[in-house]
């Protein structure tokens, strides 16, 4: 009995995960298509093939749902830290945490479906202002979670120590600015490329080139 609620309770959290990724994809894609202004949410809950009340029980409006998609890779950017072996060293773990988080290209160098909504929902979120507040309360609750899980890696302790906020904000940062120049309409260099110079500057002590 108690594998039959356990299994049931799996099913309904996977259930709610996909709900929320659903409706979160939906906003970015109407937005992009239509313009932010031109957008409602029982639009976004009928491409979703859901209520508007059920988009309600999931988010307070558009702004939340499209940063519930950076909040939640960052979140898995977290769990694989975690989940990257003990003798690992940190930075080592932290840079293919980050990595395996950003969709990479297929094979024949073209970007993957997943990788251009991401890249959309990016130039959205720099361009519209209306989401900058959602995107600065998710960002805040990435950095907490990663900090989280540096501390359970090196042993300290988030809420006391400030080495694993630190570590947190500077991954946070560096992310940023290897995002933001792979967006840039000159910028040449694959979003992995850019990571790994972007991290190997960080891990050798940022030294003037």
């Amino acid at each position: 009995m108690a594998t039959d609620d356990g299994e049931a309770t799996g099913l309904r959290e996977r259930k709610k995960r996909e709900t929320r990724l659903a409706l979160s994809r939906a906003t970015i894609r109407l937005c992009v298509e239509r313009g932010w202004d031109n957008v409602t949410v029982d639009e976004i809950a009928a491409a979703a093939d859901v209520s508007a009340r059920t988009f309600r029980n999931y988010f307070s409006g558009k702004a939340e749902a499209i940063a519930a998609g950076h909040l939640d890779r960052a979140m898995r950017i977290a769990d694989e830290l975690r989940a990257r072996p003990a003798g690992e060293p940190l930075w080592d773990a932290i840079v293919i945490a980050v990595r395996s988080q950003f969709a990479p290209d297929v094979p024949d160098g073209t970007p993957s479906p997943e990788d251009r909504r991401w890249r959309e929902a990016l130039l959205l979120v720099l361009s519209e202002p209306a989401l900058h507040g959602e995107v600065l309360k998710a960002n805040a609750a990435a950095q907490e979670e990663l900090a989280l899980a540096i501390a359970e890696r090196t042993g300290l302790d988030a809420s006391r120590d400030v080495y694993p906020r630190l570590v947190a904000s500077v991954v946070g940062a560096a992310s940023a600015v290897a995002v933001e120049h792979c967006l840039r309409a000159d910028a040449s260099m694959p979003l992995e490329t850019l990571l790994r110079e972007v991290f190997a500057a960080v891990t050798s002590g940022l030294p003037v080139p």
